[in-house]
Order: structure tokens, then C-alpha cells, then sequence
């Protein structure tokens, strides 16, 4: 099995050198031979990857314990499920997943229909070899998954506490998903500059590769949210951690790219812009990859110090130096024909706007991220920036993203008139100051949840507007019902009413992080049969008890819910004790509406079963599940069964009479 596993690595290192240089010799020579033979061995990678895939789920799923990563991160009496998950818990299998998905991505392009003799395809594949190569370069020789040890321990070491829960099999797959699903635009991209071709044909081809990429970073910052809002304990769901950051930072990119690119095909307008975001973005996962492996900042995320971050630091800055090469030697190539804004009240500014506020908060994140590192390069001294600092600087961003997206859908484009802002803002205006002027007079006098509160109806009302418009529209013409109108108005217009669709999920997850500024929390000391109250609740602690759970132990308390002297049954949080493991973890006990979440910890106990309970209040988090599944439904509903592109675009690169 060591060799096997072995071979699939080396073969598939030696067989992607190989396809990149017959992609190479293909197009140099303008020979259809080396294009094919590229093509299978493309191919072949990724069944040797697969091969990897499976070889490996079969070690950790046997408990192969001769096998180095298999003792470090399973143990026997540990749930398959978990077993199967740990292939992606350390450095060497997270980067075969890696791996694994880059070879699955390049194959799918290769061989896409659409992509079926087209010029660019051997570019394109030539810049995914590339990113193949180095991964495969790692796996090779410096953090081998299939390494065996001398001596073979009876147990393995067992898996991270934290790391046993259902976040742990989706978060980091959809997450990578993501990350990897950016190298294809970015393929696409390069390969443009290349062959000299401007036109929006690498746009067209990469549109729903880069809604897919972003739907899945999408998931995985919000599975992990969630799995950190129901496993650490600590009552919040984004903590800015910097591993957080680096998978946040891509996915504000990649969004400010999705807006700006409907200019592009609309007005002919920032191309150097849309090339620039999607080499950003890019960068952005090499980076994000470079602070989970390179150990240079504390997270709960990172794998610890190792000595891959320089090997993803000289890629890097590699691909990036290509890129902005290619891209300042194409720059009076990228600006002929380019359109002009015509005005600066119109749906073009109003994105560019966007645009521009996207950027300023990636920017903000990635210098709260990375200053740690500045201030000890210049003084010596790691100076950490805390949640205050992002918080402070993000919600006005937030806010003004907001606004802007309330603005998009009625706006003109072209040049906005008064008339034309009247008829379309003037009643969603007045009904949000009327919303505002009602949570003032309930008691909330911050600015921040009154202007934040304002501003999502406003932008939500200005949505329904755009939906009853079009309804209304249709009905006038065909006479349908409504609900058949609507859903046929969405239907012939998917990628528009999807990206609405979108917007109002945005809309539910801002209004659930507003609820923040609401927050109440309370930590006690608590004898069996005395009661706590916080808000309206009433918590009578009831039972500290123990329990098997397997070779596993929890300790659990009982505590009685009353809310308005109303029984609400009983919550039970608990704190569970591994035979592998010398931390426990923490079982959050939820009890959650859409109003708000009680959040109950069990902190600690005394031998006379006095227990320590942190109890907080949580107002509206169910808002920020909701409105992540409305989000994703609406990029879903974009790309289901749309026309993207044509199949064999006009190209107006050099001249080629193969592929």
C-alpha cells in the first residue's frame, strides 16, 4: 500500500511535468498531436489522483496505523465518519484534497464540450499544469501522505476534539472547493493575456465557474461559522480569526468581480479592472493557503509551524509577477475599444462604487490580518489586532454595501434622471424612515442598529419592488397569473433574479448580524435547585450528571427553562472527555428561535456539584443561518440550466490551425 500510494504521487508529478510540456511543444510547433497527447494525460493525472483519493480513505477508514498520518489523526475506536474526515485534518491530506480537486477542475475544462477544439484550451490547461505541478511537487517531496514509520504504534492518536463534528466534513471540502474553483477564471484569464484574445470570451466561459467557486467559499465561511458558534463555546460565529480572513478576502473579490463583470458585457467597460480581480482574488487563495501551513500567525484554524509557508510564498509571488507582467504588457491592448462611464448617477457608477467599497474592506481585513506581522518585522513586537478593530472598521463598510445594493436593482443605467429616482425610491425611502422612527421609539437609540435596521428594509423593499415590477410587466403582456408570471419572469431572466435572490439573502444575514449590538451575557455560579435569570428567562439548575459515550465521558447539567412564566422544557450543556485526547470540548446547548438564541456552556464544576454556567442571549442569529440558504439558493438558481456563452466564441488571438 506504501508503494502504491507512492506511485499515484510520483506518476502523477512526472505525468503533469509531462503534459505541460507537450502542451508546450503543441502550441510552439502548431501540432494537434502533443494537444491530444496533453489532453489524455491530463486525464490520466486526474485518475491518478482519484486513485490517491481512494487509497488514502482506505488507510484511515482500516486504521492502518503503520502509515504516519493515519496514527496522527485517528484512533480505532473513532466514528468512521470522522475516520474519513481526518483525510483532510493535517497538512499532507488537506493537500491531496487540494490536489485532488485542481486535477478534477482540469480535467472537467479540458474535456468540456465547450471547449472542444478551441484555440485557448492548451493555454488554459498549460496555466492549471502549473498549479498541478507545485502541489504535486509538495506532496512529493516535502509532506508526503503515505509515509510509514519505523515502529507501528498498537493506537493512533486520535482526532482533535474540535474537530469531531459534522462542520468538520463539509466546511473544509466546500471550502477548498472554492479555493481551488478560482484557479479556472484565473486559467481562463491568463490565457487571454497570452494569446492576446480581449474580448469578453474568457468572461463568458468562466461566468459559472466563478458562481460556483464563490457559492462554495459562500458555504464554507458560513459552515464554519456555524461550527464555531456550536462547538468553541465562546457564543459568536466570526471571531476575524486570520484563517477566517484569508477565506473571507477572496470571497469579497470574487462578489466585487461578479458586479463588475456585468458591466463588461453590458458597456464594454473595466476590463483591466475584471483581469486585476480575478488575478487578486487568486492570489488571495495562494495567500490564505500560505497562513493556514506557514505558522506565522496563531489561529485555531492553522495547522502549526511547518515549512510550507515559503514554498507557497515563491509560488506566489511566481504567479503573480506572471500575471502582472502579462497584464502591463497587454494594458494598451486591454484599453481599445473600451467604453466610458456616461454619468455619475447611473447603475455603471453605482457598481463601480460597490466595486470600490469591496475592495477597501478586503483591503482593511488584509492589513488587520497581516499587521501582526508588520509591527514585529518593524519593532520587534507582534502587536495582535482584536475583534474591536474590525468591527469598527467593517460596519460602516457593511452599511454602505447595503445601501448600494438597494440602489442597484432600480436604478438606470446609462444616466439616472430625477424622475426616474423618484418613481423608484421615493415609497421604499419613506416606509424605511417610517421603520426607523418605530425602533426608536421601542427603545434603541445606537446608531448603528437604527441606520443598519433602516438601510436592509429599505434595500429589501427596493427588491420586491423590482420583482412586482416585472410581475406586473409579464401579466400585462400575457394575461398569466401571478405566481405564473413571476415564475416565468425569474425563469427567462435566471442570472438577474438570482443575483436579487441573493441580495435578499445578504439582506437576512446582515439583519441577524445587527442583532449583535443586543447581546446580553451572564456567567454564575450555580447550586443544585438555585436559578438564574437573564432577559425574559428564567434557567433553574436542576442535575449535574456523567455518562458513557463509547471509550468517551460527558459531563452534563440540566437546567429547567421558564420564559414569562412559561415552561420551555429543558436545555443540557455538557463537556466531553476523550480516552485519546487531554482537553475536553465543549457541547453548546442551543435553544433557538427566530427571535433569538438562548446559548447555555457548561465552564466548569465543584465536587459539591456547584456548576459555573455562561449564558448569553443571542438576538436574531437564526436570521444569519436563513439568509445564508437564500443566498445560496439564489446562485443556484443563476446557473441552473442558464445559457452561458457561446460555444465557439470569434477569437482574435494568433492564428492557429489546430486544437
Amino acid at each position: 500500500m506504501h508503494v502504491i500510494g507512492n506511485i499515484t504521487i510520483y506518476l502523477a508529478f512526472f505525468l503533469s511535468i509531462y503534459a505541460f510540456v507537450v502542451y508546450i511543444f503543441g502550441i510552439s510547433k502548431q501540432d494537434q498531436r502533443f494537444i491530444d497527447s496533453g489532453k489524455g494525460a491530463t486525464m490520466g493525472i486526474f485518475i491518478l489522483a482519484s486513485l490517491s483519493m481512494v487509497l488514502m480513505f482506505v488507510l484511515l477508514g482500516t486504521s492502518q496505523f503503520q502509515f504516519e498520518y493515519v496514527a496522527h489523526y485517528t484512533s480505532s475506536d473513532l466514528p468512521l465518519i470522522y475516520k474519513l474526515a481526518a483525510l483532510w485534518a493535517g497538512n499532507a491530506g488537506s493537500l491531496l484534497l487540494w490536489t485532488f480537486f485542481l486535477t478534477m477542475y482540469s480535467a472537467m475544462v479540458t474535456f468540456s464540450k465547450k471547449m472542444k477544439r478551441n484555440p485557448m484550451t492548451p493555454y488554459i490547461t498549460s496555466i492549471l499544469l502549473l498549479n498541478i505541478m507545485f502541489f504535486y511537487l509538495i506532496l512529493s517531496f516535502v509532506t508526503q501522505p503515505f509515509a510509514i514509520l519505523e515502529n507501528t504504534p498498537v493506537e493512533g492518536r486520535g482526532l482533535n476534539p474540535m474537530l469531531q463534528d459534522p462542520g468538520m466534513v463539509f466546511h473544509p471540502v466546500t471550502l477548498y472547493l472554492g479555493y481551488v474553483g478560482l484557479a479556472v477564471p484565473f486559467a481562463f484569464a491568463i490565457a487571454s493575456l497570452i494569446v492576446k484574445n480581449m474580448d469578453a470570451f474568457w468572461i463568458q466561459m468562466t461566468r459559472r465557474w466563478t458562481i460556483i467557486a464563490w457559492a462554495f467559499l459562500t458555504l464554507g465561511n458560513v459552515i464554519g461559522g456555524y461550527w464555531a458558534y456550536t462547538e468553541l463555546g465562546w457564543g459568536g460565529y466570526w471571531a476575524w480569526d486570520p484563517v477566517e480572513n484569508a477565506s473571507f478576502m477572496p470571497w469579497l473579490t470574487v462578489t466585487a468581480y461578479l458586479h463588475s463583470v456585468m458591466i463588461q458585457e453590458r458597456k464594454n467597460m473595466l476590463k483591466i479592472w475584471n483581469l486585476s480581480l480575478i488575478i487578486l482574488s487568486y492570489a488571495l487563495t495562494l495567500f490564505g493557503t500560505f497562513l493556514v501551513r506557514s505558522g506565522v500567525l496563531t489561529s485555531v484554524h492553522a495547522f502549526g509551524e511547518t515549512n510550507l509557508g515559503a514554498y507557497f510564498l515563491v509560488f506566489m509571488a511566481f504567479m503573480v509577477i506572471l500575471s502582472m507582467y502579462l497584464l502591463m504588457s497587454r494594458y494598451q491592448l486591454i484599453k481599445k475599444d473600451t467604453g466610458q462611464f456616461e454619468a455619475y448617477v447611473s447603475k455603471e457608477s453605482s457598481f463601480l462604487i460597490n466595486n470600490l467599497i469591496l475592495l477597501g474592506g478586503t483591503f482593511a481585513v488584509f492589513w488587520g490580518t497581516v499587521f501582526p506581522l508588520v509591527s514585529e518585522a518593524v519593532r520587534g513586537t507582534k502587536v495582535t489586532v482584536g475583534v474591536p478593530f474590525f468591527n469598527t472598521v467593517m460596519s460602516p463598510i457593511l452599511l454602505s454595501l447595503l445601501f448600494l445594493m438597494a440602489i442597484c436593482p432600480l436604478i438606470a443605467w446609462q444616466r439616472a434622471s430625477f424622475k426616474n429616482i423618484k418613481d423608484n425610491f421615493l415609497i421604499p425611502a419613506l416606509i424605511s424612515v417610517a421603520v426607523a422612527i418605530v425602533i426608536v421609539v421601542m427603545g434603541v437609540q445606537e446608531a448603528y442598529p437604527v441606520l443598519g435596521f433602516t438601510i436592509i428594509t429599505f434595500m429589501i423593499l427596493t427588491h420586491l419592488v423590482e420583482f412586482i415590477r416585472g410581475t406586473r410587466a409579464r401579466r400585462h403582456v400575457t394575461k398569466e397569473a401571478i405566481p405564473v408570471a413571476l415564475f416565468r419572469l425569474m425563469i427567462r431572466s435566471r442570472r438577474r433574479y438570482g443575483g436579487y435572490i441573493v441580495h435578499l439573502g445578504i439582506a437576512l444575514i446582515a439583519f441577524g448580524i445587527v442583532g449583535a449590538n443586543f447581546d446580553v451575557e451572564r456567567m454564575e455560579t450555580l447550586a443544585v435547585g438555585e436559578t438564574l435569570t437573564i432577559g425574559d428567562y428564567t434557567l433553574t439548575y436542576e442535575q449535574l450528571g456523567q455518562r458513557s459515550d463509547g471509550v468517551n465521558e460527558s459531563v452534563f447539567a440540566r437546567l429547567a427553562i421558564e420564559k414569562h412564566g412559561r415552561d420551555l422544557g429543558y436545555i443540557y450543556p455538557e463537556r466531553i472527555f476523550y480516552l485519546n485526547w487531554e482537553e475536553p470540548s465543549t457541547e453548546v446547548a442551543v435553544r433557538s428561535t427566530l427571535r433569538e438564541d438562548l446559548y447555555v456552556v457548561l465552564s466548569g464544576w465543584e465536587e459539591d456539584r456547584r456548576a459555573t454556567f455562561q449564558v448569553k442571549i443571542n438576538p436574531l442569529v437564526k436570521w444569519i443561518w436563513i439568509g445564508s440558504f437564500v443566498l445560496v439558493l439564489g446562485a443556484v438558481f443563476a446557473i441552473w440550466g442558464g445559457r452561458y456563452g457561446q460555444v465557439n466564441p470569434r477569437y482574435t488571438g494568433p492564428e492557429r490551425n489546430v486544437y
